[in-house]
């Protein structure tokens, strides 16, 4: 018999990550915050404010209870980043297979999220689930490929691989837990940028220049903290920064594009139903680097905009850089 999977988060990643593990019939059990997501999941097989594109399965169902996981040996966490402990922090018993799919970092301590989610579920064995998605696609069973990194290996890399991967949805191995988090949470500062620079309509050029300096500043990072360049030279790290930095359909994205277009952070933020993740990080990021002295001026110029400071300036002050060596 296929045991029940849990999936922690009914957002739209969290729902997506829902119906795709639902496509060989198993039973996915479904955490949301929210009393109106859990009753719309259940009678309606839907989720209006978050992936209202989805017709969910049967076998899906939502539960506002974390007491309803303590018999599930795999759950994977969805949360927003800045609430992942406290959630954790709620499961009556420790999954064996605890798999992070937020990205970020988080604020005040500077943790990644397989620390918090090592302090808040000690007896779990941690993976993280990141690369280059997005949740409607997902959900629609469109093509896609991930980094599964283990911090068990082999041993849990073979329990984890048959219960996650579905025809339309391919992990790949790692053991690169630190590279795998640091991809996804440093892409997410970079997407906010690209935005800016659609929204100031800058160009092409000026995208493509960003993405590749921003992505020689996520190398620097991991190396600093000990991820492998080739976990970011991966899904997790250049291909998922490849796919956010040029789409709307990524939150982080399209807030950037406002910003550059001359909205203020302040009220973007306070009025987005979904989590744009890079907007938490960005000083979180920022101040790590600065402590650690490792140079991340695109980190830096995404937190001055977040900041209030107008973005053309920020843009000026970055090309009047010195130049340098690649």
């Amino acid at each position: 018999m296929t045991q029940t999977i849990g999936v922690i988060g009914a957002g739209a990643w969290g729902t997506a990550l829902a119906q795709m593990l639902s496509t060989d019939g198993r039973d996915v059990l479904l955490w949301a915050f929210e009393p109106e997501v859990v009753e719309a999941i259940n009678s309606e097989h839907r989720n209006p404010p978050y992936l209202p594109s989805a017709q969910l399965s049967q076998t899906i169902r939502a539960t506002g209870n974390l007491d309803d996981f303590a018999a599930l040996d795999t759950v994977l966490a969805v949360t927003p980043a800045q609430v992942l402990g406290r959630v954790l922090e709620g499961l009556g018993k420790a999954p064996r297979d605890l798999v992070l799919c937020s990205k970020g970092i988080e604020a005040g301590t500077g943790r990644l999220m397989n620390d918090v989610a090592r302090a808040a579920s000690p007896g779990s064995q941690i993976a993280v689930l990141s690369g280059p998605t997005f949740a409607h696609e997902v959900a629609a069973g469109l093509p896609t490929a991930v980094t599964l990194a283990c911090e068990g290996g082999n041993e849990q890399w073979e329990r984890l691989a048959p219960a996650i991967a579905r025809p339309a949805f391919r992990p790949y191995y790692s053991d690169d837990v630190t590279g795998a988090e640091i991809g996804g949470s440093i892409k997410n500062v970079l997407a906010i940028a690209c935005g800016v620079v659609d929204g100031l309509a800058l160009g092409q050029n000026a995208r493509a220049a960003l993405i590749a300096r921003g992505f020689s500043e996520m190398l620097r990072f991991g190396e600093a903290l000990g991820a492998r360049a080739e976990t970011l030279n991966g899904l997790c790290g250049l291909g998922d920064l490849v796919l956010t930095c040029s789409s709307t359909s990524s939150r982080n994205f399209s807030l950037g594009k406002a910003l550059g277009e001359g909205k203020s952070a302040a009220e973007l933020m306070a009025d987005r139903k979904t989590v744009a993740e890079g907007a938490h990080t960005a000083p979180v990021l920022a101040g790590l680097a600065a402590k650690r002295d490792i140079a991340m001026p695109i980190v830096t110029a995404v937190n001055a905009i977040l900041s209030g400071s107008p973005p053309r300036d920020v843009v000026a002050q970055l090309l009047a850089r010195p130049l340098k060596a690649e």
